[in-house]
């Protein structure tokens, strides 16, 4: 089969298409024909040197992609039969032909979804919801903040936020992105980050108080603004760390707010964990999908030949949702 390998840390050029053999499904493993594969944040990153994949995971970037049933290891108890259209959240190896994944981690695409765009859902519904209500336990009636609105996890987040009851507010780096977010996904508030100071505007925009929720994929950078930016007994989840790991807490800021500061990540938690979330993902996001609460957004696609293109255009920061590879 075809996969991508990193050659070396760098840029989008250290992508390379190899002929590799094709994964054989261990025990509670499924195989899947891969069809499309989405590309996110953690592969950039992985691209760069600076995310190496958790132990025992494959080298071949990739952390969800779309396909029908190939064949089963032993011990698989979950129902599928072959030909199955389903969607599977990875530790890696997606950027390939063929995958093998715990049965746990796969859920068949839900109604109305075309099999390509469904690579575009499980690694932001998984991480979205597992952030905004298994940790944050957001409720109907509270403000959250999203940073990186036009983002795959923004996106996602600001639509899954809306369809829970919330009041959303979130963050982008230009008047285009603002506009988007507030047209076409549906924000209450949105904030350009580059002109404005996002705390203040958030106070400003919403009768003077902060957000419950914030999700963050900033990191050390935002910490003393999101601080400053929640509301008494507000939850902050940092999912990402783009703006660096080290940073300057407030204690005395969050004490008096009785405040929380909790980051997690998803690709290393272990099997069990993440079979927890798809279920929960299943039973409580994909009828927002199939009804058309929750859109999955696909900015573009490449084929998989064209995989440096892809990470090209990723990085240009560009993109209005997510960016496939199709195989």
């Amino acid at each position: 089969m075809k996969a991508v390998y990193i050659s070396e840390p760098g840029g989008p050029e250290v992508l390379e298409v190899r002929e590799v053999e094709a994964p054989v499904p261990g025990n509670g493993e499924v195989l899947i024909d891969v069809v499309a594969a989405g590309l996110n944040r953690a592969d950039v990153q992985q691209r760069r040197g600076s995310y190496p994949p958790p132990p025992g995971a494959s080298d071949i970037p990739g952390l969800e992609v779309s396909g029908r049933i190939a064949g089963f290891g032993p011990g698989v108890t979950k129902a599928f039969s072959l030909g199955d259209k389903v969607v599977a959240l990875l530790a890696g190896g997606g950027y390939a032909q063929q995958v093998a994944v715990r049965a746990e981690q796969v859920l068949r695409v839900p109604d109305g979804v075309d099999l390509v765009t469904a690579a575009a859902l499980p690694e932001v519904a998984a991480t979205v919801y597992s952030n905004l209500v298994m940790t944050a336990q957001l409720q109907e009636g509270e403000t959250v903040l999203i940073h990186g609105a036009t983002g795959g996890i923004g996106t996602m987040a600001i639509q899954l936020a809306k369809a829970l009851g919330a009041r959303v507010a979130t963050t982008a780096g230009s008047d285009e992105k603002v506009s988007t977010a507030k047209a076409f996904l549906g924000a209450d508030i949105a904030i350009n980050y580059a002109e404005e100071d996002f705390p203040e505007s958030l106070r400003r925009q919403n009768g003077g108080k902060g957000a419950d929720v914030i999700l963050d994929v900033v990191g050390a950078k935002y910490l003393k603004q999101n601080v400053d930016a929640l509301a008494d007994y507000g939850r902050l989840v940092v999912i990402g760390l783009q703006g660096g790991t080290k940073g300057e807490l407030d204690l005395g800021q969050l004490l008096q707010k009785r405040a929380a500061v909790v980051a997690t990540a998803l690709r290393p938690r272990p099997v069990e964990e993440k079979g927890a979330i798809m279920n929960a993902v299943r039973e409580a996001v994909w009828p927002l999908v199939s009804d058309g609460r929750v859109r999955p957004l696909v900015a573009k696609t490449f084929p998989l030949d064209q995989v440096r293109a892809a990470h090209r255009y990723f990085d240009t920061g560009d993109h209005v949702g997510k960016i496939l590879l199709l195989m």
